[in-house]
């Protein structure tokens, strides 16, 4: 089904109640989610953190792997989330965060199985003001985005300090199969390693430094994407991360 989001408005929508869920059902096909400094920690704890280079604006973000193949998140199982942690962009769905003309508003997807039900949490009052429900929604979409500027911050830095690499995930499979997936990048420990004192200094006061080990240490849960594909038809042995080589670069088309 397509999304489709509007304004939250409340009159249009005072009437319209959102189903609560823990199965985060409309992430099933997302391989990647955005992923803020403000959860780094909690997601490295569960899932790989890299970053990414949108071809089109040439700009950078970082993103929880979910997956290794386009349209399959194996953080689903049986319709329903497996992982211990959940990003915050799957968290805040069906609402969102935009522009909406000067400012930033409170959009809803009303193509959404989530929303327009018979059960469900209202979303304003009688009086017309935001039900405890939808003020819960109200912060987490206010720090997601106050988190979404400053990982902005942070990836101008790790970019300004030239501390970022294209790396290539090497993917073995049970049954023999071999696969590189690229298109991604991470910080290079050595070059990190090589800043100088004031500059290490800099980053801790800014709250980069753990930002940045949060990341490192994420790397290390390629091992259970490789778990989560057990049970699939087609089981992952081992996947390897190495710095992406000029051979191993997929052809400009």
């Amino acid at each position: 089904m397509t999304m489709s989001y509007v304004p939250l408005d409340k009159e249009k929508h005072k009437a319209t109640k959102v189903k609560l869920t823990n199965e985060f059902a409309h992430a099933k096909q997302a391989h990647i989610a955005a992923a803020s400094i403000l959860e780094y920690a909690q997601i490295a704890s569960c899932m790989p953190i890299v970053f990414i280079t949108d071809p089109a604006s040439n700009s950078t973000h970082t993103v929880a792997m979910l997956g290794i193949e386009q349209g399959v998140n194996l953080f689903m199982k049986n319709d329903k989330w497996a992982g211990h942690v959940v990003p915050l962009n799957v968290q805040r769905y069906p609402f969102d965060v935009r522009p909406d003309g000067e400012k930033l508003g409170v959009f809803i997807d009303e193509n959404s199985d989530l929303v327009g039900g018979e059960e469900g949490e209202v979303l304003f009052t009688e009086e017309g003001e935001p039900s405890p429900f939808l003020e819960n929604r109200q912060q987490l979409l206010s720090d997601l985005a106050n988190s979404e500027m400053a990982t902005q911050n942070f990836v101008k830095k790790i970019i300004e300090l030239d501390l970022l690499d294209p790396i290539v995930v090497q993917a073995k499979y049970v049954n023999g199969q071999q696969r590189n997936v690229n298109g991604m990048k991470t910080i290079n420990e050595t070059r990190l390693k090589a800043l100088s004192d004031e500059t290490i200094l800099e980053l801790h006061k800014a709250g980069y430094l753990g930002a940045i080990y949060a990341i490192l240490m994420s790397l290390g849960q390629l091992n259970r994407i490789v778990q989560f594909t057990a049970d699939s038809e087609n089981p992952i042995q081992g996947l390897r991360l190495q710095v992406e080589k000029p051979e191993d670069a997929p052809a400009a088309e």
